[in-house]
């Protein structure tokens, strides 16, 4: 039996325009607290109190703030007030948005599909 394989090329142009519409996001992720910041609400999987959020990242209160607002401003995070508290935690669609962008910028893959009907023969 005959083998053939086809090999496509599997990706479409990424225009700029659409490119420029993940600045915000980009702007508001480029900063190391930021970063932080939503690497902690990544692991904790759910509402996080603002109090928790300023430990141990090395900036006043007032900056976390700051940064959470950047970041709520971006879309990234959403809050909710509690009694005297904020909680935070990523916007469900964030995750799927970054994962976008990068399947975008990848370079292309190669995809081959190969004719199966004919066995494959075991090495000895």
């Amino acid at each position: 039996m005959k083998r053939s394989l086809d090999l496509a090329c599997v990706r479409t142009p990424v225009v700029a325009a659409d490119l420029r519409a993940y600045s915000p996001l980009l702007r508001a992720l480029a900063e190391e607290a930021r970063l932080e910041i939503v690497g902690r609400l990544a692991a904790a999987g759910g509402s996080v109190c603002v109090c928790d959020l300023t430990r141990g990242l090395g900036v006043a209160q007032p900056t976390v703030s700051h940064h959470l607002k950047v970041l709520r401003d971006a879309g990234i995070v959403r809050s909710e007030r509690r009694g005297t508290w904020v909680y935070y935690e990523l916007e469900g669609s964030v995750v799927g948005v970054l994962g976008a962008l990068i399947a975008a910028l990848a370079p292309p893959r190669v995809v081959a599909s190969v004719d199966a009907r004919a066995p494959k023969k075991k090495a000895s």
